[in-house]
Formats: structure tokens, C-alpha cells, sequence
């Protein structure tokens, strides 16, 4: 099971995080009395928030969605993010448009409206 699942480890998600958690630590110093620590926490937290998407940006990140097994390890890199994610905010407002991927046609005998059938007994 454990090439099954993409828990979604990258490099810029641990980056992001680990500059966030050292964000909030010193606000947590500064409501403990190092009032500049309020300040200089809330900036770190904020550059976390940078430093992740600009990590994404250059492939260290992941598109949205599941990706294949070969490209769930930690240090593996993403060479489609040059090109944007269909569906990643970070690539949208990086002006990164990526083509949509077509939807797929579902069979009318599958097609079955929204509810049809939830009264009746299985």
C-alpha cells in the first residue's frame, strides 16, 4: 500500500512548513514579552507563504491532484511546472496557464440526475 498514495511530501511543502512553524514559535516568544517577535513572526509566516510558491514555481512542488508513483519520493522534481498546473491558483497568479484537460464523456445510461433513486431501499 505504500506505493499507492500520494501524501503530497515536497520539497517546497517541508520548506513552507518548517519556515512557518519557526514563524509562529516567535510570535508565540513575542505574546510571552518580546513584543518585536509578534512582528518578525508574522513576517516569517508570511514568507513561508512566498518561499513555498516560489519553491513550486521552479518544480519543487506538486500539481494539484494524485501523482504517478515514480514522482512520489521526496527529492523528485516536477518538470511540468514550467508549463503551469491545469487548475493550480499558485501557477494561475503566476500568469502560468496551462492547457485544461479535456473532460470525458459520460455514457447516458450512466447519467443518472443528482438524487435519482436515494429514496428507494437497496
Amino acid at each position: 500500500m505504500g506505493g499507492l498514495h500520494d501524501e503530497g511530501h515536497t520539497v517546497a511543502g517541508w520548506t513552507g512548513c518548517a519556515v512557518a512553524t519557526v514563524g509562529t514559535a516567535v510570535i508565540g516568544v513575542g505574546v510571552c514579552g518580546w513584543r518585536p517577535g509578534i512582528w518578525l513572526g508574522m513576517a516569517l509566516t508570511a514568507a513561508a507563504v512566498v518561499v513555498t510558491w516560489i519553491l513550486h514555481l521552479a518544480g519543487w512542488g506538486k500539481p494539484p491532484g494524485v501523482r504517478p508513483a515514480g514522482q512520489h519520493p521526496l527529492g523528485v522534481r516536477d518538470r511540468s511546472a514550467r508549463q503551469g498546473h491545469a487548475g493550480c491558483a499558485g501557477c494561475r497568479l503566476a500568469g502560468r496557464r496551462a492547457a485544461r484537460a479535456p473532460a470525458t464523456a459520460v455514457p447516458e445510461s450512466a447519467s443518472e440526475p443528482a438524487g435519482a433513486g436515494a429514496d428507494m431501499p437497496a
